[in-house]
């Protein structure tokens, strides 16, 4: 029997602006959390940061207490050969060289803002640099993909496309992006791979998170027994990097950016959506 399919939720421009009051939490969150991801701190500290920043600007989180068993963070910090969903510990000590990916969350007004970045702890490691830099390429080409008419495999093509042309990396199948709004993850789920002109129609309105997961060896993947962290089958190191997304007439929103996505895509002759007035 096929799973049915919820209908894919809409936003109008005000509720696309709370959305960016969301993403602006999450953006400013992280932004704290990678500078203090240095030889030392843990990931329990990390987790403090985001608490904090949540509590100074009025937001909830998007992960704390989800799902069974519940989450007990508010930031997944997925280290090395983690891929995603790491649970924040006092105990976890991060070394120089590490490769850690910390993926937030933040709701404004009933509004949820998703979003992930992959940090070098310390001076980095070439190899690890390097698949961070391939993954957060993948996730800009992606994004640039995600034009109104265009179709859902256009994004998954082009962010399987962008991850083969920068080297020979695992590109994960089992876990990928999502649709977001009024819940954190909503229909419609996103390949990291696919055949464009595929899938659902891109129209305006849509929010939509776009994650790519890139390791270094196999794409393969297992959950530990704390029922959430997620590793790669051969111990190889992991990045993942995530946006949420809005899609508009006039070109996409990356409201979890603080610029808007203006700089990425610009760079790429895309033009963000007029919505996207500076903050």
């Amino acid at each position: 029997m096929r799973r049915r399919r919820t209908p894919i939720e809409l936003k109008s421009t005000d509720q696309i602006k709370l959305m960016r009051a969301a993403g602006l939490v999450v953006a400013e969150g992280l932004a704290e959390m990678s500078a203090a991801a240095l030889p030392g701190a843990t990931t329990g500290d990390l987790d403090r940061i985001g608490r904090e920043v949540l509590a100074r600007n009025g937001a909830s989180s998007s992960f704390l207490g989800y799902a069974n068993p519940p989450f007990p963070g508010v930031i997944c910090s997925s280290r090395n050969e983690a891929v995603v969903h790491g649970v924040p510990s006092a105990d976890e000590e991060l070394a120089a060289g590490d490769l850690i990916s910390i993926d937030y969350g933040a709701i404004v007004a009933g509004w949820h803002g998703d979003a992930a970045v992959t940090v070098s702890v310390g001076t980095p490691n070439a190899q690890a640099a390097a698949l961070s830099a391939a993954c957060e390429k993948a996730l800009w080409d992606g994004i640039a993909a995600a034009r109104v008419g265009g179709r859902l495999g256009d994004i998954s093509h082009a962010l399987q496309t962008s991850i083969i042309a920068s080297g020979s990396y695992g590109i994960v199948e089992d876990y990928g992006g999502h649709g977001i709004g009024t819940a954190m993850h909503m229909d419609p789920h996103i390949l990291n791979y696919g055949r464009p002109g595929r899938g659902e129609r891109l129209v305006a309105g849509m929010a939509i998170a776009i994650e790519p997961m890139v390791t270094l060896g196999s794409p393969r993947t297992l959950e530990l027994a704390d029922q959430w962290t997620v590793v790669t089958v051969d111990g190889s190191w992991a990045a993942h990097w995530e946006h949420t997304v809005a899609l508009l007439t006039d070109g996409p929103w990356v409201l979890t950016a603080a610029d808007g996505g203006r700089a990425e895509l610009s760079s790429r002759g895309i033009a963000i959506s007029s919505l996207a007035t500076p903050d």
